[in-house]
């Protein structure tokens, strides 16, 4: 639809066009005429649906916390797996893994040399050392969130921790370039950049999404892309920032009995912290971490 300066604004503000994102459209028009990547307007979203995707998000946060607060050495993953699944029902929500693609439970539990997509068990119970990712997807009110933190049971090895802990400057490093006018691929950089520095390899296959209206929407984000390349970013974009960090190669393959459990190729262990992000007028807000 061709807006005109006085019609009122197609993200539904109420206002004038010419007060609201006829500057944004214009810049977005010249800078696609240059060949860079800009956003379709339905994956930018309006105040209403920030607003509904904030309340997602929030009760998203709150089942990490749950977790959090139980986790431990001796239980097993199906235990995680029920935390949340009772804890986000509870709240009026919906665990958006639960039957995604046929995916079977609530909750993504992935350990040691899982890269993701962990299926929780029954007979997969935590032990001193591991670490293991739990990844919290949630649906409230037709809103969807997403977000995953790192967990060590017991002791662990220096070795591990020093992994977790590189992956979490990692995606705080893309997050300080997440803001208006850059590139996905400037978060792709730091992240890759920081990642390699430390010794490690950013799995490149699997990436962050955009999220909000769907579990999964556009923009796929890579984190290997170069400086200035991919999508550029606005205000109104929500999407994930998840790098799987690798301490060897970044080469994985999937279990081929469950199909969706992703290991690392060379059985090393392997860490992703998520963040959902909203780009505003200056920067990123966290949304769920």
């Amino acid at each position: 639809m061709i807006m005109e300066r006085n019609m009122l604004c197609w993200c539904g503000s109420g206002k004038k066009y010419k007060k609201c994102h006829m500057t944004m459209d214009e810049r977005l028009l010249a800078l696609a005429s240059e060949g860079h990547i800009t956003p379709p307007r339905e994956i930018i979203k309006t105040a209403e649906q920030i607003e509904g995707i904030r309340k997602s998000a929030k009760l998203n946060t709150a089942v990490l916390d749950h977790v959090a607060k139980h986790i431990c050495e001796g239980m097993s993953t199906a235990q995680i797996d029920k935390l949340v699944y009772e804890y986000t029902t509870s709240h009026g929500g919906i665990p958006a893994p639960l039957g995604y693609e046929g995916f079977p439970k609530s909750v993504c539990t992935s350990l040691n040399n899982e890269v993701c997509h962990g299926i929780p068990d029954e007979d997969i119970i935590l032990k001193d050392g591991d670490i293991i990712n739990v990844d919290v997807s949630t649906i409230l009110d037709g809103y969807f969130s997403d977000a995953s933190r790192m967990f060590t049971v017991g002791k662990t090895s220096a070795r591990a921790e020093r992994l977790i802990r590189v992956t979490k400057e990692c995606v705080e490093l893309g997050l300080t370039e997440a803001k208006p006018w850059n590139h996905l691929g400037d978060i792709a950089y730091a992240i890759n950049s920081h990642a390699q520095a430390n010794g490690y390899s950013v799995v490149e296959d699997i990436g962050g999404h955009g999220i909000g209206l769907e579990f999964h929407e556009e923009p796929f984000v890579s984190y290997v892309t170069p400086k200035g390349s991919e999508m550029v970013l606005v205000p109104g974009m929500i999407f994930t920032i998840e790098p799987m960090i690798n301490e060897g190669s970044p080469d994985f393959f999937i279990d081929e009995e469950n199909g969706w459990t992703v290991y690392t190729e060379d059985d090393g262990l392997s860490a992703q912290i998520e963040y959902m992000v909203l780009i505003t007028e200056d920067g990123a807000e966290i949304l769920s971490k």
